[in-house]
């Protein structure tokens, strides 16, 4: 692997495959082995857990499905009926009682006791057996269970969020009460819907040490709690990852950062990058960028350039005029192409990708606001490479060789890559460090809402339902 990496680092200016012997090594490794073999085994984080781990669930009941790992696709979303949503069914003492006591801690999990009704439950416990205690106790459980897999902020406070959290699917509510009330681990059920993110355990603990007075930091990790349970449990094993306020993205595999790049995000208001989970299908080395008539049309430039045929030559655009008197632009690859050098594939109807730029001075900056919602992201060839080696199994030499022969060429994946557009006000950052970041877009405000209004029940709506915005302009 090493004698590759002269090769790459004369074949790609400006040190963008600097560091690729670590990185594709480990990738080429990983492909067809556990990342154990490779990867260092972190330190466990400290935890306020108030749930115990999953009990082994006895052979009677059914088996549990909440290790496995969904994998991002386009399908369809099913609406839930009421009884998917709150489901009744046979409740003894000793279960409700269990219920009772995993409500009374579930502050620790940033979640509100107050909102799974615990005074009713326990007057229904008091009272015995029977109907009533069968609906209070289903509905508590079944409240508890949306808001521990699904997040307790509705939709409509999920200011541009596109996210579809597939965990429903995998884990319907009926389904965990079953299992719950077959093995009698009302605790370790629950506890297997948490997400499995490092983050997750993380901004608990700190949630644990922060005193009773300092609510604003308890708030804000509240906030941040939420959002990874929007997401799905399990990102996946190979994954990319990019927390818009922090400006940085990571290459992920099985939660362990393997490398990190700064990255220029959407600015503020119209442009703002929205959160995402999409699947990147394929790497574009030395892509083509087709100019959005809103720039070809409403910014006169297809004019400009039919007027000025130097200037296109020039500025490395070919330009077509259509019989109906419709202007094309579509630059052409090259290093000053406004995509730059690579481009992840990721179909999405917002028209949001990962690319280059030949703009790279601007990663330079702290606050890196800049771009029309497409993520720009610094040493990208390394990136395109190291994904071509991740996902399609190409040798570094064959990517290198694509790179340097200044040829559109898209190179398929066949391996599942998920890439997620998160945001996160508190996280930890790509040393590890927990810390909080800027909230860019004011997306805080509407989740702290949320969160201090009385709990609402959560009527199967899992799309956002906001106007999207196709943001196709990289510069």
């Amino acid at each position: 692997m090493i004698r590759h990496l002269g090769t790459v680092r004369r074949a790609v200016r400006g040190g963008a495959a600097l560091g690729l012997a670590l990185v594709a090594g480990a990738a080429l490794a990983q492909a067809n082995r556990g990342p154990e073999n490779i990867l260092p085994t972190p330190a466990p984080s400290p935890t306020a857990a108030p749930l115990p781990a999953p009990a082994q669930t006895p052979a009677q009941a059914p088996a549990p499905t909440a290790t496995a790992t969904p994998v991002i696709q386009a399908v369809p979303v099913v609406q839930p009926t009421p009884a998917d949503l709150e489901p009744v069914m046979t409740w003894s003492l000793a279960n409700a009682q269990a219920l009772l006591a995993v409500i009374e801690k579930i502050d620790a999990e940033g979640l509100i006791p107050a909102d799974y009704q615990p005074a009713d439950l326990r007057a229904a416990i008091a009272a015995g057996p029977g109907a009533a205690l069968d609906a209070q106790a289903s509905r508590s459980f079944a409240w508890l269970i949306e808001d521990v897999r699904d997040g307790r902020t509705r939709m409509s406070s999920r200011v541009q969020w596109f996210v579809v959290d597939p965990d429903v699917d995998v884990n319907p509510t009926p389904a965990v009460m079953a299992r719950a009330l077959a093995s009698g681990d009302i605790a370790g059920e629950i506890a297997a819907l948490l997400p499995t993110h490092p983050d997750y355990a993380r901004l608990k603990a700190e949630l644990a040490r922060t005193p009773a007075s300092d609510r604003v930091t308890r708030r804000l990790i509240q906030v941040n709690l939420d959002r990874w349970r929007w997401l799905q449990r399990d990102l996946g094993k190979f994954y990319l990852l990019t927390n818009v306020p922090e400006f940085q993205l990571r290459l992920t595999v099985d939660n362990e950062i393997i490398r990190s790049y700064r990255t220029i995000v959407g600015k503020p208001g119209r442009t703002a990058t929205p959160q995402l989970a999409e699947v990147v299908e394929g790497v574009i080395f030395n892509p083509t960028w087709t100019v959005p008539q809103s720039i070809v049309k409403g910014e006169g430039l297809g004019a400009q350039l039919l007027a000025n045929p130097a200037r296109a030559k020039r500025e490395n655009y070919k330009v077509t005029k259509a019989k109906d008197g419709m202007v094309y632009v579509v630059q052409q690859p090259g290093p000053n192409n406004a995509l730059g050098l690579m481009k992840l594939d990721m179909p999405n109807e917002h028209a949001i990708f990962l690319h280059d730029t030949p703009n790279r001075n601007l990663f330079n900056l702290a606050q890196r606001a800049l771009s029309h919602g497409c993520i720009r992201t610094e040493r990208a060839t390394e990136l395109a490479i190291t994904m071509a080696i991740l996902g399609a199994g190409m040798k570094p030499d064959e990517a290198v060789a694509i790179v340097t022969s200044g040829k559109y060429t898209r190179v398929g994946m066949n391996r599942t890559f998920p890439v997620y557009l998160t945001y996160f006000t508190m996280a930890s950052d790509i040393t590890g460090k927990l810390g909080r970041f800027n909230d860019l877009y004011g997306r805080d405000a509407p989740v702290l809402a949320s969160l201090a209004a009385p709990r609402q029940a959560w009527d199967g709506q899992r799309e956002s339902t906001e106007k999207i915005i196709k943001l196709d302009n990289p510069l």
